[in-house]
C-alpha cells in the first residue's frame, strides 16, 4: 500500500460530497447484480497477507485511521457520565504528548455514536468541536418495531440533535427478494432523516448470501442511502472482508453509473490496529483516495482506539504499554 500527499494530510477541511439523492428503482439492475464467493474470497484472503506498511508511514495509516471511527457505546447500561467520558475521549483521542512527538495535534475521531436517549448528552460534551453525534434508530437492533414508530424515532433523533443517523433495514425485504418493499422503506428513512446524513445497516451476517448483500447494497443506494454499513455489531458475524469487498464495489458500480459517491462503514469486529490498517487499503484499492475521508468511510468500533493508540504509543517510544494507560474515559 502506497502512501501519498492526499492520503497522508489529515488535519485537511474534508470535502463535503453532493449528497446522494437516489433514483427510480431498477429492477434489472437490481437483479443481475451476482457475486462469485470462492473468487470474492480468494480477492479478500490475500489482503491480510501481502500489503505492510512501517514506521512513519503505519503511524500516519492509523491516525488516518482515527479520523474514520466513529466511537461508539450502545449498551443497555449506557449512563449520561459514560457517554460524556466518551466524548471527551473522541476530543482528544491519543495522549497529548504522542500526538505532539507525531505532530498530528487537534486530531479526533470522525463521530460518537450512541441511542437516542444519549444524545442530549453527547451534543453537549461535543459542543464546541466539528465532531458529529450519531444515533442508531429504527428499532436497532432488531429493526422489527412498526413502521411509523421507526419513522417517528428517526425525527426525535434528529430533533435531539444528531447530525447522522444509522438506520436498519428489515432483513425479511431481503431474504423474499422483496426489492420495492424495501426501496420504499429506505426512501420513507431518508424523507424522515431530513438534513440528517443516513447510514443504512444492513445486518450482513443475517441475509444469506452475498449476492443478497449486492442486492440490498444497490436498492439502498437507490433509495437515497449516504452511507451502507455491514452490521449493528450485535449480530453473530458482523464486518468481513468478503462482504466489504462486494459492498465497496456495488458503491464503485453505483458511482459509476449515477456520478454520486456514498459512503462506507464497517462495523463489529474490527478491534485491531492491523485490521484497520487492512480495511484502509481495501478501500485506496478499489475505491481510491477520495474514499479514505471520514465524509465517506468510517469503522463502527469501541475497542479499535485503544489498540491504535498502543501503536502509536510504541512508534513513539518503542515500548508496548498495558491496554488501561489507554482508557476510553
Amino acid at each position: 500500500m502506497q502512501t501519498d500527499t492526499q492520503v497522508m494530510q489529515t488535519h485537511l477541511p474534508q470535502v463535503t460530497e453532493p449528497r446522494n439523492p437516489g433514483m427510480g428503482l431498477d429492477l434489472e439492475w437490481v437483479r443481475s447484480a451476482q457475486a462469485n464467493t470462492s473468487a470474492i474470497e480468494r480477492r479478500a484472503a490475500t489482503l491480510g497477507t501481502r500489503r505492510s506498511v512501517k514506521k512513519d508511514y503505519q503511524a500516519a495509516w492509523l491516525c488516518k485511521a482515527i479520523t474514520c471511527i466513529d466511537l461508539t457505546t450502545l449498551s443497555g447500561d449506557d449512563t449520561a457520565g459514560r457517554v460524556q467520558r466518551l466524548c471527551a475521549k473522541a476530543r482528544q483521542p491519543v495522549r497529548p504528548d504522542i500526538l505532539t512527538a507525531l505532530d498530528m495535534e487537534g486530531l479526533t475521531v470522525g463521530a460518537v455514536c450512541v441511542y437516542h436517549e444519549m444524545i442530549a448528552p453527547a451534543v453537549q460534551a461535543l459542543n464546541g468541536t466539528n465532531i458529529p453525534v450519531a444515533a442508531v434508530s429504527t428499532g436497532f437492533p432488531a429493526g422489527l418495531s412498526p413502521l411509523n414508530l421507526r419513522i417517528e424515532e428517526i425525527k426525535q433523533s434528529v430533533a435531539a440533535g444528531a447530525h447522522e443517523i444509522d438506520i436498519v433495514i428489515s432483513r425479511r425485504h431481503v431474504l423474499t427478494g422483496n426489492w420495492q418493499a424495501l426501496y420504499d422503506e429506505m426512501q420513507a428513512f431518508r424523507a424522515a432523516c431530513g438534513d440528517a446524513h443516513v447510514k443504512a445497516i444492513l445486518a450482513t451476517g443475517e441475509l444469506g448470501s452475498l449476492r443478497n448483500v449486492a442486492r440490498a447494497s444497490l436498492v439502498c443506494m437507490m433509495a437515497g442511502a449516504d452511507f451502507i454499513k455491514t452490521s449493528t455489531g450485535k449480530e453473530s458475524v458482523n464486518a468481513t472482508l468478503p462482504v466489504s469487498l462486494v459492498m465497496i464495489r456495488a458503491i464503485r458500480d453505483y458511482y459509476q453509473r449515477t456520478g454520486f459517491r456514498v459512503g462506507y462503514k464497517p462495523a463489529g469486529g474490527i478491534s485491531k490496529a492491523k485490521d484497520a490498517l487492512i480495511y484502509l487499503s481495501l478501500i485506496k484499492e478499489e475505491l481510491g483516495n477520495r474514499w479514505l475521508q471520514p465524509d465517506l468511510f468510517r469503522f463502527g468500533a469501541s475497542s479499535l482506539l485503544g489498540d491504535i493508540e498502543r501503536q502509536l504509543e510504541h512508534h513513539v517510544t518503542g515500548a508496548y504499554s498495558a491496554a488501561y494507560r489507554h482508557p476510553m474515559g
